[in-house]
């Protein structure tokens, strides 16, 4: 199998999930957790390098506080619980997303992850946690104005290389494939730079039903595809095209 070398996922469905169960909005969230763990383990066996994982967007604090609550109990549980094992299996967890307004016993626990890890290369499991495409571009943006203006940076030298390097998946590979679960069809303010040439795979099962073969699915969806870049397939210059 023509395996991805990074995999980006939306985890969408959580709470349509619950409520055709006729349970709460939380009850799915956590259900929704066992899925994570059942893509990470999927990716290391698959060879996938990198998973990101669309975990807390910057819209979703517009959410009830008390589901807000709810999935921030949820974070902490999900790595107090599996940080260990994580590192055991050699996983590198890092993370993206606005950090400065973080409560401080979130930015510690998501800091504590990070630093355990950082030296593990089996996979890299990047957690979006309060991350929106268009903040990391602007926060990008500013970070290189800010080095233009302190006489760092050339403008004239400024392209597309210097905007990548500057965003919160600087030293990151793009992702090959973004899978978005629910069967919505939108990418939703997520990785807007880095995959502008990812191929977009939308499932129609809901997140906590996310398991090994719809993964896999969704792989062998992805090798069926014809990755041109821009350019012209072979296939079609060799018909002269």
């Amino acid at each position: 199998m023509n395996v991805p070398q990074h995999v980006a996922i939306i985890m969408d469905g959580n709470g349509r999930w619950a409520e055709r169960r006729g349970q709460t909005r939380t009850s799915g969230h956590r259900k929704g957790v066992e899925a994570v763990r059942e893509a990470v383990r999927s990716a290391g066996e698959f060879g996938v390098k990198y998973l990101t994982l669309f975990a807390f967007s910057s819209e979703n604090w517009h959410r009830p506080q008390a589901e807000v609550n709810d999935l921030m109990g949820l974070l902490k549980f999900f790595i107090r619980r599996d940080l260990a094992e994580l590192h055991r299996e050699k996983v590198r967890v890092r993370v993206i997303g606005e950090r400065m307004s973080l409560k401080p016993d979130i930015l510690a626990l998501l800091t504590e992850a990070e630093e355990l890890t950082k030296e593990n290369s089996a996979l890299e499991l990047i957690i979006a946690f309060n991350y929106g495409g268009r903040d990391d571009i602007v926060r990008a943006t500013r970070l290189i104005a800010t080095r233009a203006a302190n006489g760092d940076l050339d403008p004239a030298s400024i392209c597309e290389k210097t905007l990548s390097a500057a965003l919160d998946t600087g030293d990151i590979p793009d992702p090959d494939l973004l899978i978005r679960t629910s069967g919505e069809q939108r990418i939703s303010n997520f990785l807007l730079w880095q995959a502008a040439y990812a191929e977009l795979v939308f499932l129609p099962c809901l997140w906590p039903d996310f398991d090994r073969s719809a993964f896999e699915g969704a792989l062998q969806v992805y090798q069926n595809r014809t990755r041109r870049f821009g350019n012209i397939a072979e296939p079609d210059l060799a018909l002269g095209s």
